[in-house]
């Protein structure tokens, strides 16, 4: 009882890592059998594969572990609560061993039947005795944790020699010097180049060319044999979607057959509808990876006119900002009121691996979207996202109208829509929009039936949630096209009727797409593409591209430059509107075009047309924060000791780079001017006037405004916001030197157009001693209230949203 006393006291570990290994763990040594101890250490039973997958990947001697002996406890068995009871034991063995097939190796007598081969080409894991194994146990009493007792650790056989790896001499020039298998990584390369269409002969060719580039092969990855790909080749080629006649029953095997990729199934019941969470490996890492501090969008209403089970996407953003599917929910009808199950589901399982991940905003596109079970489930701030809406009203003005009356009507539901989220109008807009064009029957009768239902609930979600940025916007319309070019493209088109069909192909071919647009090494098999290849840079990326000297505006039109065919031009009518209209054919679908977010930037340059409406909803809450002083003196003071905290980590930091780096003479040092504004608030309890000192931050990073920044992701931060909130509604555009944009020149596109952030993150008090998070210093080393206009987006409904009041000060 001592010995499981021990045992049950450690703490159970969990390593906010994709793989854990022997060396992120702390181990512990306890009482043993034969007075022996057992170096043993609890993990989550959930990541016991997290555990093999770290230690097969060891660097210094790779490797990879099988199952030698399994014994489970069936869940319906009645048994005794015992504090040792088991209800599973796994002993994980190194795939060189135990058996030694060398020359005089000992073999166990229950493998003596073993003939050996004249070649061990189709023997990969030819095994040489090593010793080195671990046993995971899972508990009675603790069945969520997994107890690891690791006592040989060392790839050495039994005479102590290591028996594989770069450790071992005589595994020089052999495949004992690599590890048996192929890497999780090129495997998916494999299977990925085959789904797409993409041959065996082509497949090896360019990996033997990479090899020989390299000059021979230096781990196993590089062994890659044409048998092993025409294997896998032939698997795909013989396999099927439809698992049984009946759409259900076959959908029931497949999650069967397919547990670690099913995050949640409901199957069809009398009060709940089928749900089916779908979620790979590989996306499950990039939703730790993108989505940790970071921003998750939803596309909840794709295929509702073509299959018979929409697609619910939940999207993240990499470097480039573009969005990789995540997750993808099939339910027959999108539900709300179903959303908080499956959320809480995925969830756990990014907590299991990583109980650290934190997301820092979801976007919806949906009014009707569940926004308590978001901020119930994931702690964060939700956003509205109007791409949809715009994409469906752009592509029937464009189907219903003429080029003049598009250009009219996009404008006067710019304006209304504008108005809107800027708390200046409601309904009755609408009501007379309506009335004004009533002779445009055929978008008219379009517009009542399928949007007057809804307006009342998008005008609430446009001026209750912040609007989330052009740029996300951008990229979740590159992602819709995308899956809709990958998935919808059979002949048959009754397929699309069959749930089976669509799980397969989501989780091979349409997965496929999505993970090769991730690799590096995709542009070698570039004569391979077709339109299902479609990949490149979003609308807002492209702009950035483009000069301003390529973009004329006369009479409310922008003319810009086709940046590869110079003697062309796209028309762009509406500049400024947040319903523009260009003639470029991406635009004529829909869509949100480089030329529309170009020319919208180059019109707030000039000052022309009013700061985005999320800058605007940012310096609102800001005054209503700054007109609503804290009750808790404590609190302002932690509020004013964060921001010394922060001047002084910033000058730290700058101070350091200085020396390492020329100094600009124009750069000038970060300093806080913290003046007093006095706000008296009446208190009715005690019946006096009671003047609280507001603090507030009146000066930001200073840098040279001069220098041409076009990939700069900063928008106009602190500094802006106290001088419009100061001017109490003067409209003026603050550049990053502090002058107005009139005269500061050349200004950066980003910081006029809706930009997302690196990475958003909750803000956290500090006492003046304290170190900021590296984060804060790391990812926003320019430092303001906020940098981009998600992050104020994030921010504001962060501060507004949750009840704390901590948060409302910083």
């Amino acid at each position: 009882m001592a010995r499981w006393d021990a045992i049950l006291s450690l703490p159970v570990q969990n390593p906010p890592t994709l793989e854990i290994s022997s060396l992120d763990l702390v181990w512990s040594k306890v009482e043993g059998w034969h007075d022996k101890l057992d170096r043993v250490a609890l993990i989550p039973f959930a990541r016991v594969d997290d555990f093999v997958r770290g230690e097969s990947n060891n660097k210094e001697c790779p490797t990879r572990f099988h199952v030698e002996a399994r014994r489970r406890r069936s869940p319906s068995t009645p048994f005794k609560q015992k504090v040792d009871g088991i209800l599973e034991y796994i002993l994980y063995w190194c795939s060189f061993g135990p058996d030694d097939h060398r020359k005089g190796g000992i073999v166990r007598p229950s493998r003596t039947t073993y003939v050996p081969k004249k070649k061990n080409a189709g023997r990969p894991n030819t095994k040489r005795g090593c010793t080195c194994h671990f046993i995971v146990k899972r508990l009675i009493a603790e069945p969520s944790v997994a107890l690891i007792i690791y006592n040989d650790d060392k790839h050495v056989d039994k005479k102590g020699f290591p028996c594989h790896g770069p450790q071992d001499k005589k595994a020089a020039g052999t495949r004992a010097m690599f590890a048996p298998y192929i890497s999780e990584e090129l495997r998916l390369r494999v299977l990925s180049l085959l789904y797409v269409g993409v041959s065996v002969e082509t497949i090896m060719q360019r990996h033997n060319e990479s090899v020989e580039r390299q000059g021979g092969p230096s781990n196993r990855d590089d062994l890659l044999t044409h048998r092993y790909v025409r294997r896998q080749e032939r698997a795909i080629r013989r396999s099927t979607y439809e698992l049984d006649a009946d759409d259900a029953v076959s959908i029931s095997m497949w999650v069967e057959s397919h547990q670690n990729q099913v995050f949640f199934y409901e199957d069809f019941s009398d009060s709940d509808p089928f749900t089916l969470g779908i979620q790979t490996e590989w996306q499950l890492q990039q939703l730790i990876r993108f989505g940790n501090r970071g921003l998750l969008a939803s596309d909840s209403r794709f295929g509702t006119n073509n299959l018979q089970y929409p697609i619910h996407s939940l999207l993240v953003f990499n470097s480039d900002k573009k969005a990789i599917p995540v997750a993808w929910i099939i339910a027959p009808r999108f539900s709300s009121l179903d959303a908080h199950r499956w959320m809480r589901a995925l969830y756990n399982r990014v907590h299991t691996k990583d109980p650290t991940w934190k997301l820092a905003g979801f976007i919806v596109d949906d009014p009707l979207y569940d926004i308590l079970a978001i901020r119930d489930v994931f702690q964060c701030t939700v956003m509205i996202s109007f791409w949809r809406i715009r994409h469906l009203w752009h592509k029937n003005l464009v189907k219903c109208l003429k080029s003049d009356m598009q250009i009219k009507i996009s404008r006067r539901l710019g304006w209304i829509v504008d108005n809107i989220c800027r708390l200046q109008g409601n309904m009755s807009l609408f009501e007379e929009f309506m009335q004004e064009f009533i002779d445009e029957s055929k978008f008219m009768d379009y517009f009542k039936s399928t949007w007057h239902p809804r307006i009342g609930a998008w005008i609430n979600a446009l001026q209750t949630l912040p609007l989330a940025s052009q740029e996300s916007c951008a990229a979740m319309e590159l992602y819709h096209n995308q899956l809709k070019i990958r998935l919808l493209n059979e002949k048959e088109i009754g397929l699309y009727q069959r749930a089976d069909w669509l799980v397969d192909k989501l989780g091979t071919k349409v997965h496929s797409y999505f993970w090769l647009d991730e690799y590096s090494g995709k542009d070698d098999f570039a004569r391979y593409w077709k339109n299902e290849w479609m990949s490149g840079l979003t609308s807002w990326r492209k702009a950035l591209k483009i000069p301003d000297s390529d973009v004329s505006i006369e009479d409310g039109c922008a003319k810009v430059t086709d940046q590869d065919d110079r003697d062309k031009a796209f028309v762009v009518w509406n500049t400024g509107s947040m319903l523009s209209i260009c003639d470029c054919s991406w635009a004529q679908d829909g869509n949100l075009c480089e030329h529309i977010l170009k020319a919208l930037s180059i019109c707030r340059k000039r000052g022309s047309v009013l700061p985005s409406v999320t800058l605007f909803q940012y310096h609102q809450a800001l005054n209503n924060m700054l007109h609503c002083p804290p009750f808790d003196s404590l609190i302002r003071d932690h509020a004013v000791s964060l921001a010394v905290s922060v001047q002084k980590q910033l000058n730290t930091l700058l101070d350091k780079e200085s020396v390492q780096t020329v100094a600009n003479p124009m750069e000038e040092r970060i300093g806080i001017d913290i003046p007093l504004e006095s706000f008296r608030v009446v208190s009715g309890n005690r019946g006096q006037d009671l003047v609280i000192k507001k603090h507030v931050t009146n000066d930001v990073l200073s840098l040279d405004g001069g220098e041409d920044r076009h990939d700069s992701n900063e928008a106009p931060g602190c500094a802006s916001a106290m001088h419009d909130i100061a001017d109490q509604g003067e409209d003026r555009v603050i550049t990053r030197n502090g002058e107005r944009s009139e005269s500061a020149g050349v200004d950066t596109l980003s910081a006029d157009m809706d930009v997302d952030p690196p990475s958003t993150c909750d803000p956290v008090l500090h006492p003046v001693n304290d170190t900021v998070p590296s984060y804060t210093l790391q990812e926003n080393k320019e430092w303001g209230l906020a940098t981009t206009e998600n992050e104020i987006s994030a921010s504001e409904s962060g501060a507004f949203s949750n009840d704390k009041i901590e948060d409302n000060i910083i």
